[in-house]
């Protein structure tokens, strides 16, 4: 992973020489999103940068059971099986801080803060984001900055004592986004950040930084966390709108050790993802969209299987995820409100996903098991795909559709005239990695002309967007 994270460390510099650079950052711990990233950056000879959440993975195991060091192995582990460059991977950790723990005192929160850090940097995680910005048990919910920053630099010193090696890790720092998990509020008052406040970001953790006695830690801090006015909720987008964002980006001409990481960057068209990249929002978050688009993919195999392989004792796959989300509702019912068909729509295809917190389950996996056997083989006629495989239509229908990157000896479709051919992860891996051309008028998750943006870890162009810059 060494030189991955040296040319990640130089983007700021790049785009200070006027060149137009930005990465992708894959937040899921999904196997499935996690190998369509890995293939699709290994098809490109690009790096791909993967990270985790505080909640997600910390040394307590968080909601997925792993530590830090279980997800490196996790991730190198499909890194090995699609054969993917080690040296193209980063790995990094996103919301470092006290979250998880806010409900207990400071003190106490930061104990465990301290503990994670330690666990990411000593596992070879290498782009750490320090956040700091939440109130623990009797603070207020917002922090003073310097309070933030003081924070932050005590957790970017464990880290430089953590690590092992000689790659140092790179840094993040501020916070402009919602907490881990989503927005909650309606989103017809988004604001960007100004332009000073991110000028005070950078000077109160530069300053605090050198009052730990390191300040050439502060040195390798690649970006600063900001709202350039991108967000999305459960049936709404907010889409960049570049004029909104001009004061900001401008920080970045005074500043130029720094650039701008965008979070929630799911589900924005491809326009709107070059435009970021341009302005110097060069660090894409992206996350529910991916598992979106899982769903998606494997809700439309599901459809298939009843016509191609009926079977009353099959499971159906929305129905045995409707039942395990009504029997533990607490990964979704307080992020959803409105009617019983409003919730019932919002349960399987809000824009939030948070139906991507149920793939675990016993009894889903056994579903999707299931449906993998039951379609075998079998080769899917253009016309299902049409329907319910919408966006492999095109590519299907003129022999574009292929699974790239498939390692050898593994079973995968070939497309064919008039079909395409079933097998297992190699049928959703392109509805995953992009499949047709956005619908006007339709909210795409993974809109064709952003593919490179999700999951290849690649450098977007304004000026040739189809050219991918190493």
């Amino acid at each position: 992973m060494t030189g991955a994270t040296q040319r990640l460390s130089a983007i700021a510099a790049r785009r200070a020489a006027g060149e137009i650079v930005g990465i992708t950052s894959v937040c899921s711990a999904h196997p499935l999103v996690i190998e369509a990233a890995l293939v699709g950056g290994k098809r490109r000879n690009a790096d791909v940068l993967i990270e985790a959440t505080c909640n997600q993975v910390n040394q307590d195991g968080g909601y997925t059971g792993m530590t830090p060091g279980d997800f490196r192995d996790f991730v190198l582990g499909i890194a090995g099986t699609v054969g993917f460059d080690p040296g193209r991977l980063v790995l990094g950790g996103d919301h470092l801080g006290p979250n998880p723990w806010k409900h207990l005192p400071a003190d106490a929160a930061m104990d465990k803060a301290l503990a994670m850090i330690e666990s990411y940097a000593s596992a070879g995680f290498t782009k750490l984001h320090l956040d700091t910005s939440m109130g623990c048990a009797g603070e207020p919910v917002a922090l003073a900055d310097e309070t933030t920053a003081a924070r932050a630099a005590a957790l970017a010193e464990r880290a430089e004592a953590a690590v092992q090696g000689d790659v140092r890790p790179v840094y993040v720092v501020g916070t402009e986004v919602p907490i881990p998990g989503g927005a909650l509020e309606a989103l017809d008052h988004l604001e960007v950040t100004g332009a000073e406040a991110a000028r005070k970001t950078i000077d109160v953790h530069r300053r605090a930084f050198a009052d730990r006695g390191i300040a050439g830690a502060f040195e390798r801090a690649l970006a600063i966390v900001v709202q350039p006015g991108v967000e999305f909720g459960n049936a709404e987008v907010v889409v960049y709108r570049a004029e909104r964002a001009r004061e900001l980006s401008a920080v970045l001409a005074t500043e130029k050790r720094f650039v701008f990481e965008a979070h929630s960057t799911d589900y924005q068209p491809g326009e709107a993802l070059r435009a970021l990249v341009r302005d110097g929002f060069a660090i894409l978050k992206v996350g529910p969209a991916l598992t979106f688009a899982l769903r998606e993919a494997l809700y439309g195999l599901s459809e298939i299987a009843r016509i191609l392989a009926p079977d009353p004792a099959r499971p159906f796959l929305p129905e045995v995820m409707e039942a395990a989300m009504r029997a533990s509702p607490g990964d979704w019912r307080k992020y959803y409100s409105g009617s019983e068909a409003e919730l019932a729509m919002f349960r399987h295809c809000s824009l939030s996903d948070r139906i991507r917190y149920y793939w675990a389950d016993p009894t889903v996996r056994a579903a999707v098991d299931a449906l993998m056997a039951a379609l075998g083989g079998r080769e899917i006629p253009l016309p299902l795909v049409s329907q319910y495989l919408g966006r492999l239509h095109e590519g299907v229908a003129a022999g574009r559709a292929r699974a790239g990157g498939a390692r050898a000896g593994a079973r995968q479709y070939r497309p064919r005239p008039g079909g395409l051919r079933f097998r297992d992860r190699e049928c959703v891996r392109p509805v995953l990695q992009g499949g047709s051309a956005a619908r006007p008028g339709r909210i795409a998750p993974l809109p064709r002309v952003a593919e490179r943006a999700v999951f290849s870890g690649c450098r977007l162009s304004v000026r040739s967007p189809n050219r991918h810059l190493t």
